[in-house]
């Protein structure tokens, strides 16, 4: 009788953990035991200057098709300093395409509305240069300000991301 509780209770653990089914079961589910995990399993900010980070919506990003190249930024960010709130500034980020395939950027968005990011539409040449313009409106924006700006184009991985920075002065009301 002891015996028989114990295999109902195995059975009904195996059956719970079983039954819990995300990414990373699925991936480690089909491995044989002792073998390491691949890197490519853990989704990852890859950036080039930029700290390794978790990323939860890498794989989610649409691979894309067609052959990939290579985009590197001569910075990936760029702090503008302090501005006074209502005032709007701009940085141009450079680029170069080190691949050996056109460089199709698709979209280009910033983390909100005060983030507007201007990509060039056409294919950019293996070995080319290309340029990004940034504006960033501080209006209704106080204190320490960081956004992203999420580059989708035909690299690997997709996404590539640039940020800025500025600590804004609070408009002095009179």
């Amino acid at each position: 009788m002891k015996y028989t509780y114990t295999f109902i209770a195995l059975a009904a653990a195996a059956f719970i953990i079983g039954g819990c089914n995300n990414d990373a079961s699925e991936k480690t589910a089909s491995r044989p035991a002792g073998t390491k995990v691949d890197a490519n399993d853990i989704p990852v900010n890859t950036s080039p200057g930029q700290k390794e980070t978790f990323d939860p919506a890498k794989n989610t990003v649409q691979a894309p098709a067609g052959p990939t190249t290579v985009m590197t930024f001569a910075a990936y960010d760029h702090d503008f300093g302090t501005l006074e709130e209502g005032e709007s500034a701009t940085h141009i980020f450079e680029f170069t395409n080190t691949g050996t395939e056109p460089l199709i950027l698709d979209k280009c968005k910033g983390s909100c509305g005060c983030t507007v990011p201007k990509c060039p539409r056409e294919p950019i040449a293996p070995g080319a240069k290309g340029q990004i313009e940034v504006k960033f409106n501080s209006k209704g924006k106080k204190n320490a300000q960081t956004k992203k700006v999420t580059i989708d184009a035909n690299t690997d991985p997709a996404q590539t991301f640039l940020t800025i920075k500025a600590f804004v002065n609070p408009a002095i009301e009179g």
